[in-house]
């Protein structure tokens, strides 16, 4: 008996290996590794760099920071050497779309603590839980994206059209204040929910009286997840424009959402010194989208999108400091 070949694919790691008769397709081993990689990571995160005590330090969050990139840059070596160079180009271009589009997130972010005047040291425990609930939400996102343009290919003109009117949008909506009580979870979690006056701790849930309540920990937390849900769905066909290759998008996006606590502590005071970069990001968007919207008449290759990425940042954040806002001279 002779086992069939392997199924020929498009998508990354989707050669096989023969070992002993046996067929081993290298996809599964491509997500092993980045399991392992990211499982080993957070493992050493949460065990050396979390303490619940107390909030974490710049230095510390600069440190860590530095880590999670130098993980997704030896990620992205080893997709250059298993894959090729487009392949590790399109992960690194999806990584620093989605890393730039973080910034944005890690503002508000900002001003939903502030809003809720979540304790500093309860801060790195909601942006954990938001990020592992991210790493559901987006591989859901992901997976019917893909399906979506892989059915129909009109829906990447879709795609296209929502990157340019979210970037539109951005840049005319600057400055403009978040109303967290508005949000649709906030009211009916409060509504179906008994729920404590005051924080408890870092504790989620909590009994009193022999009844469960939730805590105003809970209650951002799930403020967090659909924030993140609403940025989801800009960054998400962001790198769709860059890739189809479902492996790639949802590697190149977790990379960026898992530094995004380090970075948040790291940025938080900073922040709102790069006053340019919402206008930057929205630049960003509406090119991204634009090239999905002319992928059927101009091929424009991923090293391009990358360096125009990288331009677009480096000149709002020169003119941030050249320029600061007139409360920061």
């Amino acid at each position: 008996y002779r086992r069939p070949p392997c199924e020929i694919r498009t998508d990354a790691f989707s050669h096989c290996w023969h070992d002993r008769g046996r067929v081993v397709s290298s996809a599964l081993l491509g997500w092993l590794a980045f399991g392992v990689l990211v499982v080993g990571v957070l493992v050493l995160d949460l065990g050396v760099g979390q303490r619940s005590d107390r909030a974490m330090p710049v230095r510390e969050a600069l440190r860590w920071s530095v880590l999670w990139i130098a993980v997704a840059v030896l990620f992205g070596a080893g997709i250059n050497a298993r894959l090729g160079g487009q392949k590790a180009l399109e992960f690194f271009t999806g990584y620093v779309v989605e890393l730039s589009l973080s910034a944005d997130n890690i503002f508000v972010f900002l001003m939903l603590f502030t809003y809720f005047r979540v304790p500093d040291p309860y801060r790195h425990k909601v942006l954990l839980w938001g990020i592992i609930g991210a790493l559901v939400m987006r591989g859901v996102f992901i997976a019917v994206g893909v399906t979506l343009i892989q059915r129909f290919h009109m829906i990447f003109y879709v795609f296209g059209a929502l990157l340019i009117g979210s970037g539109v949008k951005m840049a005319f909506e600057r400055g403009v204040e978040i109303h967290p009580e508005r949000n649709p979870v906030l009211r009916l979690a409060r509504r179906l929910l008994p729920v404590t006056k005051t924080y408890v701790g870092d504790r989620f849930f909590t009994f009193e009286g022999g009844r469960r309540y939730a805590t105003p920990l809970f209650i951002v937390l799930l403020v967090v997840e659909t924030t993140d849900l609403v940025f989801a769905i800009d960054s998400i066909p962001a790198v769709l424009a860059i890739t189809q290759d479902p492996f790639i998008v949802y590697t190149s996006n977790i990379f960026a959402v898992l530094g995004l606590r380090a970075m948040f502590f790291a940025l938080a005071g900073v922040v709102g010194m790069f006053h340019y970069l919402s206008v930057g990001l929205s630049a960003i968007l509406v090119l991204i989208g634009a090239k999905m919207l002319l992928t059927d008449v101009v091929a424009v290759p991923t090293a391009a999108s990358l360096a125009a990425v990288g331009v677009i940042l480096a000149v709002s954040i020169v003119a941030s400091v050249l320029r600061p806002k007139a409360e920061n001279r």
